[in-house]
């Protein structure tokens, strides 16, 4: 397994980082504990969570995901041997602290229940879900501005986290669903202010999405401010699972109506392309998506996931794999001819 630095911290984490939204409403305790100790296994120090799991987010099941990975901590006497990162949701869920915020209050509050659940006294990072003020985030590509008087300065917000640093709850912090000028604005501020040096961010990178690139790839080279890629395969999309009208009976997007990010007919399109391409070079489609990511000079990390260990060890499979110029030459190609279907 390889490793890469996390932005300036000096840890080092494997490419590949196991997501866990799925423990607690996909995945039982004893399931989550299967796939973490088969990661572990593979050579994943990595482990990626949050507050506000398992997904789709609701009060019944929160911070379920995070209490699976604080009982696999306690049993296997694990905690020294992987890197945790856990998020502070932003705004919208009602069912945490009544509507959470990026408030010196809310963050200290995130944190404290965050290491309960997690059965330990620090993480190694810790990042904002999303910004608290209103910007691009979740698909939206173009930018609309709006004057909002009671978003929480990030001054404020990264003030607190400094004070977690200080208090040896947090190692290092990082950014997620952000944008060039969060990432520059928060790294503005820590040299200004003498508060942490954001690690990295956690943002949306696939073959149906890589408006990364844009502008954010450039920062992470310049900056050290390397990607977590969350959803490397489109919720499974680019497995080719779903092409031809499939459903199938399991698949998260036959489960959950709500996650349409990946299901326009320029997605199924795309999605053909590549799998023809994978197909045609002898490739499983999911693990030459994974591969590409890998092959990233921005990444930090890859953040996979999956509902079973079948899944998880085609997932795994993904670190060994080296794409020829060939493919990566037709990937490219396919994405001039059809860009960033899913942004």
């Amino acid at each position: 397994m390889q490793t890469r630095p996390l932005g300036r911290t000096g840890i080092e984490v494997s490419r590949l980082c196991l997501g866990t939204m799925t423990f607690g409403e996909q995945n039982s305790e004893a399931e989550a504990h299967e796939q973490l100790d088969r990661a572990v296994a593979f050579g994943i120090n990595f482990i990626d969570t949050a507050e506000m799991y398992p997904v789709p987010p609701k009060a019944e099941t929160q911070g379920l995901t995070e209490t699976y990975i604080g009982s696999w901590l306690k049993q296997r006497g694990a905690r020294d041997d992987v890197i945790i990162a856990t998020k502070a949701v932003g705004p919208g869920p009602e069912h945490i602290r009544g509507g959470p915020r990026m408030t010196r209050e809310h963050i200290h509050q995130a944190i404290d229940d965050s290491l309960k659940r997690l059965q330990t006294d620090y993480v190694d990072l810790y990042q904002l879900h999303w910004p608290d003020r209103n910007t691009n985030f979740f698909g939206k590509l173009g930018y609309t501005h709006q004057d909002q008087e009671d978003a929480t300065p990030l001054e404020e917000t990264l003030s607190a986290l400094k004070e977690l640093v200080d208090a040896g709850k947090v190692r290092s912090i990082g950014l997620s669903n952000d944008t060039p000028w969060g990432v520059m604005r928060s790294l503005y501020l820590a040299e200004k202010m003498d508060l942490p040096r954001v690690a990295s961010v956690q943002n949306p990178y696939n073959l149906l999405n890589r408006s990364f690139e844009v502008g954010l790839a450039e920062i992470a080279h310049r900056e050290d401010v390397g990607l977590l890629a969350y959803s490397p395969l489109g919720f499974g999309v680019l497995s080719g699972k779903y092409l031809n009208g499939a459903w199938p009976e399991k698949g998260r997007l036959t489960l959950y109506e709500r996650f349409k990010r990946y299901t326009s007919p320029e997605a199924e399109a795309a999605t053909q392309a590549y799998v023809d391409l994978a197909r045609e070079h002898d490739l499983d489609p999911a693990q030459m998506a994974l591969a590409f990511i890998n092959s990233r000079s921005f990444l930090t990390s890859n953040i996979i996931g999956a509902t079973t260990l079948d899944q998880l060890e085609s997932n795994l499979a993904s670190e060994s794999l080296k794409l020829d110029d060939e493919v990566l030459d037709a990937i490219d190609d396919i994405h001039r001819r059809m860009p960033n279907p899913c942004p």
